[in-house]
């Protein structure tokens, strides 16, 4: 391994001393393929170097974007729709921005100590959110520079460095005053993602306590939330270790920093006690769940009644049926309001645990008016939902019912006890909820509506849900869009697209307002059905209201043109935008550039689009690579990273494009060196990036590079998807052990994505040149080792290569895993084995398991005179009149 990183890293560093090539241009990086005297500097200076393409050559592989057919879409769009588009475009009333905020600085834990060091001072001196804009009395202009530098001198109370005297009074006044205005508007939300998040890095280097002296001698004061985000980072320490030993250094310094927040003075609330005292009865710390519940009765009187959930949770942890029975009918002397606190918290002890006697016998002991107010009525309802006690559930909501409570919480308690019912369908769920209502004489909320649209849409019953929505409009006519986001996403989620039309005439039908999300979904689900007229017309109407921006709406139609390979359709949109009065944003030239056909088109739109005035961003540079390396001109893309403006923070990303079209685009070496180069600066590679990288590395020893590749991958959907690449990767160079280990892994991860993965390797067997069948079988003793079922298509891919080598004695034990597996031998399998006996020279067994297959289906006497044709010897050939005669009934 260490001899292939010094290779590795001497091969990096002769690229890095070969000579670079001057551009002409200021910015040589991406405008550089708009000058021609700096395309032919570089043909000329890489003429030497054989390995480096000529980029000339690459921009003659397609000159014009004739050469590609535009494809029709399924729905053209006709005249009348473009000339409705024209005039509601033209009375348009508003013009609204194309693009956001920027978002917040964004921190990380692998980023360098000079990151770190920037997102401090960007706490003292910047807005915490985006939301915290400067207020409008605070002088914009003022420079920045000195208020930094006196900020970051008064960092653990002592001068580092003097800071400049200010020579105009008048000025220093104006930002004394805007530095108090700052603190007012900025430090007053000390629960924005950005702090909480420095916090927990900082507490990782630091240690907690380290951690709260350190941003008090900024200035910044402790609060609640942010001692709860040190307890959490405790607690989730604690979880993390293998022994109890271990955590409990963990638990001390949480506890630490309970006393300390008892000291301040601040209140200890449940969303800081409970986590903690969840992970003792986790564990089952007795002696510490004790003297936790003791500090915290201590420091907050209030959360006694609370705390009684906890208590239960831990006897029913610890199966102390007698001390269970002891609180259990205690609660027949409680009259007070806070005496029934307790009883509620018992009753939620014993429904999260399942313990359904226990509930029934305090549920006849307690007063159902009082325990219709409790604050934990909807827990209780799910779960009376969980354990089917229906009386009880009605009994409550007839207390609720006469004591006047509103129909809307009525409502949402009727759904929280229905949708809880175990085993049930949606359809069921659905009937029940209306005969509670109409027992009741209560209206179905909105809330509630909402709630069942989101299980169907969970239950893949879109056109259920649409029905709901449809009875929702009808009986309320406060209705908002949002209401319809889930099933939109449902559709395009779950492959449901024929269900737009339906659901965006329901829209119309009702006169709800869209928003601009709201039309771009329902635009790119149009697009996706290939029906642009009926894009087109949805775009109509956006134009029509006059109250959003409609560029991102193009940008769909956009897309959807270029999916489909239809750039004249592209085009098309283009010139409408300018009709429309519409300018391009950045995701428009992204779109463009990336699907250019030429490097003259490349550097047509960057000079567009910086005449327009439109900063380059993330999706605009990774346009750029994917464009010239899709037309071959590496050096180029390469070039894109040599741009001085692009910002320290998108650096990586850009990286990691570069690395995944070097490897799509045939350049695999280029590739893995520059992910070489990417590890040794300490950066990473994006999942993409590494996938394309897994997917195109063919070349045998590379499986150390691969575990290294996976381990990139962090969220399980990429990992999934890489995993399962490398695990062909082992079967192509016959690394049984790799990926038995990596199957291991993924069935501990997702058992059901397993068997897609299960199927591809077999596959893969079948395909390969030199077929691997002793592989095959060791992988086939592994799945069922695993306890995994063993699919048809897995064993019809092993059946097969069996054909291909020949081997009967093979095909006679997969013969029998179908049988094993609960598989019945269809016509197609008894074909293949058929085949399998007949190319090993088996011709008895042959003819015997040919009687039993059914030769009614003209394909299947086909297969059969074309097998007997190719594993037959000359003499034994069947007449040419019964083969052309079976092989035209079959065609």
């Amino acid at each position: 391994m260490w001899k292939r990183l010094l290779e590795t890293t001497k091969q990096a560093a002769s690229l890095v001393s070969k000579p670079v090539v001057p551009a002409a241009a200021p910015k040589p990086a991406i405008p550089a393929a708009a000058n021609p005297a700096t395309s032919a500097a570089s043909s000329s200076a890489s003429k030497g170097d054989t390995a480096v393409a000529d980029p000339k050559l690459c921009t003659l592989k397609r000159r014009s974007s004739s050469r590609r057919a535009a494809v029709t879409p399924a729905t053209a769009v006709s005249q009348a729709s473009l000339l409705r588009l024209k005039q509601a475009a033209a009375s348009k009333k508003t013009t609204l921005p194309s693009s956001l905020p920027q978002a917040a600085y964004a921190i990380d834990e692998d980023d360098p100590p000079e990151v770190l060091t920037k997102a401090l001072m960007s706490v003292l001196d910047g807005p915490d959110d985006v939301e915290e804009a400067t207020p409008s009395g605070a002088p914009m202009e003022d420079s920045k520079d000195d208020e930094e530098i006196a900020t970051s001198n008064r960092i653990l109370d002592f001068e580092w460095f003097q800071s400049p005297s200010s020579r105009d009074p008048l000025m220093y006044w104006r930002r004394e005053v805007a530095r108090e205005k700052k603190k007012h508007y900025i430090f007053k939300n000390v629960e924005s993602r950005r702090y909480t998040k420095l916090m927990q890095l900082c507490a990782n280097k630091l240690g907690t306590e380290s951690t709260i002296e350190f941003f008090g001698k900024l200035g910044r004061e402790t609060g609640v939330k942010e001692f709860n985000s040190l307890i959490r980072l405790c607690l989730n320490k604690a979880r993390a270790c293998a022994d109890i030993d271990s955590a409990i250094e963990y638990i001390f310094r949480a506890h630490r920093l309970l006393e300390t927040m008892r000291d301040k003075g601040l209140r200890i609330e449940q969303d800081i006690y409970g986590p903690f005292l969840l992970y003792l009865v986790d564990v089952g710390l007795l002696e510490e769940f004790e003297m936790f519940t003791a500090f915290f009765k201590d420091a907050n009187p209030d959360c006694f009644t609370r705390i009684a959930y906890y208590e239960m949770l831990l006897c029913i942890r610890i199966q102390d049926e007698e001390k269970i029975q002891e609180l259990c009918h205690s609660v027949e002397d409680y009259n007070e309001e806070a005496h029934y606190d307790i009883a509620e918290s018992y009753m939620l002890a014993f429904a999260e645990s399942g313990r359904k006697e226990d509930l029934i016998t305090l549920l006849d002991l307690l007063d159902l008016m009082k325990v219709s107010g409790s604050k934990y009525i909807s827990n209780i309802f799910k779960s009376l939902g969980k354990l089917e006690l229906e009386n009880y559930a009605e009994k409550l909501l007839q207390e609720m019912r006469s004591k006047g409570c509103a129909d809307g919480n009525i409502s949402s308690l009727i759904l929280d006890y229905v949708a809880n019912i175990p085993n049930i369908m949606v359809e069921d769920m659905l009937v029940s909820f209306h005969k509670l209502h109409e027992k009741f004489e209560v209206a179905p909320s909105i809330a509630a509506h909402d709630k069942i649209i989101s299980i169907c849409c969970n239950s893949s019953k879109i056109g259920l849900a649409l029905d709901v929505a449809d009875h929702m409009c009808k009986s309320n006519s406060n209705v908002s869009i949002e209401s319809f986001h889930p099933i939109i996403h449902a559709c395009e989620q779950r492959g449901e697209l024929h269900m737009a039309r339906p659901m965006y005439d329901l829209i119309r039908q009702h006169n709800l307002k869209l928003k601009s999300e709201t039309f771009r979904s329902m635009i790119s689900l149009f697009v996706k059905m290939k029906d642009f007229e009926g894009a087109y017309n949805i775009l109509t109407d956006a134009e029509e209201s006059g109250e959003i921006s409609t560029v991102s709406l193009y940008n769909a139609i956009m897309l959807g043109y270029y999916r489909e390979k239809n750039h004249n359709g592209a085009q098309m949109v283009m010139s409408q935008m300018q009709i429309a009065g519409v300018k391009p944003d950045s995701e428009t030239f992204s779109y463009l550039i990336v699907n250019c056909e030429s490097e003259e088109d490349i550097s047509k739109y960057h000079d567009q689009l910086r005449q327009d005035g439109i900063q380059m961003t993330r999706q605009i540079y990774m346009a750029h690579i994917n464009a010239y390396a899709r037309l071959g001109n590496f050096d180029m893309a390469k070039q894109v990273l040599l741009d001085k403006e692009i910002p320290r923070k998108l650096l990586n990303d850009i990286k990691s494009t570069l690395v995944g079209a070097l490897a799509s685009n045939g350049q695999v070496l280029d590739a893995l060196h520059m992910y070489d180069d990417i590890k040794q600066s300490g950066g990473s590679l994006e999942p993409r990036a590494a996938i394309a990288l897994i997917e195109h590395s063919r070349t045998e020893g590379e499986l150390d590079r691969m575990h290294q590749l996976l381990d990139e991958l962090n969220d399980s959907s990429s990992w999934f998807e890489g995993c399962g690449r490398v695990i062909l990767y082992c079967v192509q160079h016959n690394y049984p052990d790799a990926a038995i280990d990596l199957l291991k892994q993924l069935k501990e991860k997702d058992e059901m994505s397993t068997y897609m993965v299960v199927d591809q390797v077999f596959g893969q067997i079948w395909e390969m040149d030199v077929t691997n069948l002793d592989l095959g079988m060791v992988l086939l003793h592994t799945v069922k080792e695993l306890g995994l079922n063993v699919s048809r298509t897995s064993l019809d891919f092993l059946l097969s290569a069996c054909v291909k080598l020949k081997d009967s004695q093979r095909a006679q034990q997969i013969w029998s895993e179908y049988e094993s597996a609960g598989l019945s031998h269809n016509v197609l399998t008894s074909l293949r084995m058929y085949q399998a006996l007949l190319s090993s020279g088996r011709r008895k067994a042959a003819k015997k398991l040919l009687k039993t297959i059914s030769k009614e289906d003209d394909h299947v006497r086909y297969i059969i005179d074309a097998s007997r044709m190719t594993y037959y010897s000359e003499d034994l050939k069947p007449p040419a009149t019964i083969r052309f005669g079976s092989k035209n009934r079959a065609s």
